[in-house]
């Protein structure tokens, strides 16, 4: 198989715009898609251990469902990934409200946040000569209550080795706070097939960011040893969901070591595996946090892309950040992006079989 790089036409918003479908084949078979409302991932191709394909993250197959797509399907979310507290912050003495979209928090970047914008896609080559596609979004000054004008670049790759790598780049014209995500629903075991329970998940981190009722970061960090959030050793998730607040997941702090590794470089961050099919999913990144999500609250009434409702529990997320509150508490994670400073953050989802 070559690497190969295609689109098609998936739908027209409201407003009359065109919406694309993009289609990255690797040379070892990983075949990603994405569209450009919300640039989010609607397909993703993984072999198991016998060579077998299977959609591996959950979606759907219309514009319609991802315009009211409650979950973040798939997709970017920003400005800031994750709960701000009481929806404000305070930046350079002058204070921020923002929608609580999430009550009393906001959540994701708020009532219309990037995964819910259409992008500008350009099909671009990596320096070894895999396909790519950068996506372009310009964000005003006051978009959902944050400041200053945001151009967002994100770029998916997919290699030759079954690597999907994600590159988000942000540059502002005045501070801002800056934190994007990608939020997809993974299930190993392929697309519509059931619930995730009988994978293992191994997270790579010491400590996490414990929250009240409301899901509101708490500002303290807190050791996983000795509570049911310990996902040091891998965990099958059957027993593991029961023992997490809500059984939802919570926000960790990944490891970085002693030193020993170069600031700005991947890290391993977490290793999902699926033993019936042999699909595993390592994850690597330069972001400071991961949160973890079960698809608590996904409860039948959604159907994905494969005409089979999304029970709970369908899918499981892993996504990449820096620490959501960090406006307000910059000492657990600065995510002020300040003008002549871009910032760019990589992750890296290798897939392999076990």
């Amino acid at each position: 198989m070559t690497a190969a790089l295609n689109s098609r036409v998936f739908g027209i918003a409201p407003d009359g715009t065109r919406v694309d479908a993009w289609t990255l084949e690797g040379a070892c078979g990983l075949t990603l898609e994405i569209i450009t409302y919300g640039a989010s991932v609607t397909r993703l191709l993984a072999p198991d251990r016998e060579g077998r394909l299977a959609d591996v993250v959950l979606g759907f197959d219309n514009l319609s469902a991802y315009s009211s797509d409650p979950g973040y399907f798939g997709s970017v979310v920003g400005r800031v990934a994750g709960r701000i507290s009481n929806a404000q912050f305070s930046l350079d003495k002058v204070r921020y409200e923002l929608v609580s979209n999430d009550p009393p928090n906001h959540l994701h970047g708020g009532q219309t946040g990037f995964d819910k914008r259409i992008w500008k896609a350009t099909p671009t080559e990596a320096a070894n000569g895999n396909p790519s596609l950068r996506l372009n979004y310009r964000s005003p000054h006051l978009e959902e209550g944050y400041p200053g004008t945001l151009d967002v670049a994100v770029t998916y790759t997919v290699t030759e080795h079954n690597v999907l790598t994600v590159e988000m780049r942000g540059e502002a014209d005045r501070p801002t706070p800056f934190s994007l995500t990608l939020h997809p629903y993974f299930n190993l075991a392929g697309e519509g097939v059931g619930s995730i329970v009988d994978h293992e998940l191994q997270i790579h981190a010491d400590e996490f960011i414990a929250t009240d009722e409301f899901m509101t970061l708490q500002g303290k960090v807190t050791a996983v040893v000795d509570t049911g959030n310990d996902f040091r050793c891998p965990r099958v998730l059957r027993e593991a969901i029961p023992c997490l607040f809500r059984n939802h997941g919570d926000l960790y702090v990944i490891r970085r070591g002693s030193g020993e590794i170069e600031p700005g470089l991947p890290v391993p961050a977490a290793r999902l595996a699926h033993p019936a099919s042999g699909r595993e999913l390592q994850i690597s990144t330069t972001a400071t946090h991961i949160q973890l999500y079960t698809a608590a609250a996904l409860d039948g009434s959604l159907t994905g892309k494969s005409g089979i409702a999304y029970p709970r529990y369908a899918g499981v997320c892993l996504e990449c950040e820096g620490y959501p509150d960090g406006a307000n508490h910059p000492h657990l994670g600065d995510i002020i992006l300040r003008p002549g400073s871009p910032r760019q953050e990589v992750t890296a989802y290798a897939f392999g079989c076990i």
